[in-house]
């Protein structure tokens, strides 16, 4: 197992409105997207689990042609708030870069 850095070739994170995240985990080759697709630390209740959310929100989109998995899950607090410290969601990602796949 090697954690999800040293695998995916680009990790990023951006709104999906102003109330959902979106990830998204760039593959180079076929090999690492199916790893990736396949790891549970990847899945809805792991992902739930690191951010703090329910397993029944967590979505998970897979484009097999692009070789991007796309992790999707409600902001804990909505965009603009004045509780938001990272209003276009770009630094949810760095979570997931440890995460051992």
């Amino acid at each position: 197992m090697s954690p999800l850095k040293d695998v995916a070739r680009y990790v990023r994170s951006k709104n999906a409105g102003p109330f959902w995240v979106t990830i998204d985990v760039f593959c180079d080759d076929r090999a690492a997207y199916e790893r990736l697709c396949a790891a549970p630390a990847l899945g809805a209740v792991a992902i739930a689990d690191l951010y703090g959310v329910g397993s029944n929100q967590v979505r998970i989109f897979h484009d097999d042609n692009l070789k991007v998995l796309k992790i999707s899950f409600p902001r804990p607090i909505a965009q603009g708030s004045t509780e938001d410290v990272d209003s276009h969601a770009g630094q949810q990602f760095v979570p997931l870069l440890s995460v051992m796949v």
